[in-house]
């Protein structure tokens, strides 16, 4: 038997079946018309940022980082509830245009912005997060060709990185950002070029559970940022301090203490240097504020027991749940949260297998797993679904399609 990890807080139980927004599962594929289908949750989304903001130091404002999740009824919502939206493609532009939001909240990063996203994000008046002193120059040059002044910040690859982060941004040779001892001469570059100047991005690293890291890195974004302000000789008008926050997928795993990092920043705010006395301060986060609010389900087709293991087939999968079939970066395949969606609150009663309906050994979403007894037509939730499914797996794979998607 292997262990899943936690279910996160929050989800209820009506006639013994999971329940999102008021309504149980079976009621909400229903009216989606069908599986597989990700539901993500108003009121944990709403709950997890009041949760942040309650944390967190008056100063500093929340973006969003919609690679996590870019479903435009979660943009629509996230726009009354966040202080700015973090992109990294023109067709994410696209996405927050169509969403209703104001590209003045937008930020652009990415280490491969072609000359159209450029100048797309530069008419738009969406600040451009420098990755290259080629993109940089590339910027200026559209910038004097349309007449328009390009919002500009840089990113910088600091010396430093997130400990025990799960994919690192920060810290020796990367793709990403500019290596800090290059900044201070490009930021000038930059101004004498006739850009609006929007100040630093520095972001070490993602999906980070160890609250103790967390505050030395964003020590660390603080005292380099200064450093660079300073060398520089101009105001720095906006700090993206990154995100790192994580959320607990595997068993063992324990959430993030929000209280004492944002204890640490406030205290850290409180005796800011003067170089950054005035500067926008905010945080990028993508996974931490919807990740735990997602639940892809997923209905049984099959039950069938092979060299006396059974499996239990649905028709869903690592098309829509890369990572949860351990595909996605992880080196050890561990099990996410799982469980029988429509037999919530029954006894565990045997040792299974869940898998897709891909062509493919992968394709497993729980391995050795003790669950209640589950039948064909019984629907598996698979959780922390909310960052990082839909997107970010192979939907066309085989043929099968993308899932359905509801906000409730």
């Amino acid at each position: 038997m292997k262990p899943l990890g936690p279910i996160p807080p929050g989800y209820a139980v009506i006639d013994g079946q999971i329940a999102i927004g008021g309504e149980t599962v079976t009621a909400l594929v229903k009216r989606a018309g069908g599986t597989p289908l990700f539901v993500y949750s108003r009121q944990l989304l709403e709950q997890r940022i009041a949760d942040l903001r309650a944390a967190m130091p008056k100063k500093l404002n929340i973006n969003y980082a919609i690679k996590a999740n870019p479903f435009g009824p979660v943009l629509e919502m996230m726009s009354g509830l966040i202080d700015g939206f973090d992109i990294a493609s023109g067709g994410e532009l696209a996405m927050v245009r169509q969403a209703g939001i104001d590209p003045a909240r937008v930020s652009f990063a990415g280490p491969g912005k072609n000359d159209a996203e450029l100048g797309a994000a530069i008419a738009a008046g969406v600040t451009l997060n420098i990755e290259s002193a080629g993109e940089m120059r590339r910027a200026l040059g559209i910038g004097q060709q349309t007449g328009v002044k390009p919002q500009l910040a840089l990113r910088v690859n600091p010396d430093f990185e997130l400990r025990g982060s799960g994919m690192k941004m920060g810290g020796g040779a990367k793709p990403f950002g500019i290596d800090q001892d290059q900044i201070p001469a490009l930021a000038k570059e930059l101004i004498a070029g006739g850009a609006n100047w929007r100040g630093l991005h520095i972001f070490t690293g993602s999906q980070s559970l160890d609250s103790a890291a967390i505050i030395e890195a964003q020590a660390n974004v603080l005292e380099l940022a200064n450093q660079l302000a300073q060398e520089i000789g101009e105001p720095l008008p906006k700090l993206n301090l990154g995100g790192g926050l994580g959320i607990p997928y595997f068993n063992g795993d324990k959430p993030v203490d929000l209280q004492t990092i944002g204890g640490a920043l406030e205290a850290a705010f409180s005796d800011l240097p003067p170089a950054l006395a005035q500067t926008e301060m905010c945080i990028e986060l993508g996974r931490y504020l919807v990740g735990e609010a997602g639940v892809y389900l997923t209905t049984i087709v099959d039950r069938k027991v092979s060299h006396g293991e059974t499996y239990l087939v649905t028709d869903g999968g690592l098309h829509h749940q890369l990572a949860a079939s351990g595909n996605f970066g992880t080196v050890v395949r561990r099990n996410y949260p799982l469980a029988v969606a429509t037999r919530y609150l029954a006894d565990p009663e045997e040792t299974v297998n869940v898998v897709g309906c891909l062509c493919t050994p992968l394709d497993r979403l729980a391995d050795k797993v003790q669950l209640p007894r589950a039948e064909v037509g019984d629907l598996i939730a698979v959780f922390c679904a909310g960052a990082y499914g839909a997107t970010a797996s192979p939907a066309a794979f085989l043929g099968h399609g993308p899932a359905l998607e509801l906000l409730v």
